[in-house]
């Protein structure tokens, strides 16, 4: 596993944090919902490209 996937994840999920504090505190509750939900979409995706990398490497490897 690459360190540099769990340092993207981990800035997404902190500047995600940041960005709910500041909308919520703001009275911007609907926003803040948002941001986290695009935040999770782009994590799962991010997730779903690095197992498709693997199935592909398994298939390469086995010769499927």
């Amino acid at each position: 596993m690459e360190v540099d996937l769990i340092f993207r994840i981990a800035a997404v999920g902190i500047l995600v944090a940041v960005l709910n504090i500041l909308l919520t505190r703001s009275g911007r509750e609907d926003q803040a919902l948002m941001t986290t939900i695009t935040a999770l979409v782009v994590v799962l995706m991010i997730v779903v490209q690095k197992i498709s990398e693997l199935f592909s490497l398994i298939k390469t490897l086995f010769n499927l």
